[in-house]
């Protein structure tokens, strides 16, 4: 048996929306589980510290969606900004009091013929070697850097000459002196 072929319908075109309307919001996607609560929430966690992966772990979220909610509602974006600016303030002056030494009060408990007593003193820690040239290095970088630029000859010498002066110089290499390139009056 053979089968009739179908009719193609057309389907009536729709009438097009005046451009004066404003289109309808696009529901598009699971609503969002944000809450204005979070910026309280997040603020706490930053000042203890709190890394965005684990920000976004606290929320059951993933950390892309924890950048969008720091794109999308600004307050939440600037309470974790201004409480990690917070904690790290802490740690450095936590790194600080490391670098030059610190002392501290404390209590020492201890029992004599079965009696508890406590005595209260003063610990003192020493100043960290490390941590002060961590500290150094950062704040004062240009004298305590690690790495310095030695040139032979006067200092700047190398900024006034030309490529292919530095390029013969390179070349050379090894130390040798070496006849500068005809036409050139820098090198000495």
């Amino acid at each position: 048996m053979a089968r009739k072929p179908r009719k193609a319908t057309r389907q009536p075109k729709a009438k097009p929306k005046p451009k004066d309307q404003p289109k309808a919001a696009a529901s598009a996607g699971r609503p969002s589980v944000y809450t204005p609560a979070f910026v309280g929430q997040v603020e706490m966690l930053c000042k203890l510290g709190a890394t965005d992966e684990e920000l976004a772990s606290f929320f059951h979220v993933s950390v892309r969606t924890l950048y969008r909610w720091k794109a999308k509602y600004p307050d939440f974006c600037q309470a974790i900004k201004s409480a990690g600016e917070s904690a790290d303030e802490r740690v450095e002056r936590s790194l600080y009091h490391r670098a030059v030494g610190y002392t501290y009060d404390a209590v020492k408990i201890m029992q004599v013929q079965g009696q508890v007593i406590e005595h209260a003193y003063k610990e003192h820690v020493p100043p960290d070697t490390t941590a002060a040239i961590f500290w150094l290095k950062n704040r004062r970088g240009a004298a305590w850097k690690d790495v310095r630029k030695h040139e032979v000859g006067q200092p700047g010498d190398f900024d006034t000459m030309s490529d292919d002066e530095l390029e013969h110089i390179a070349r050379a290499g090894g130390g040798r002196i070496v006849a500068p390139p005809a036409g050139s009056s820098k090198l000495n």
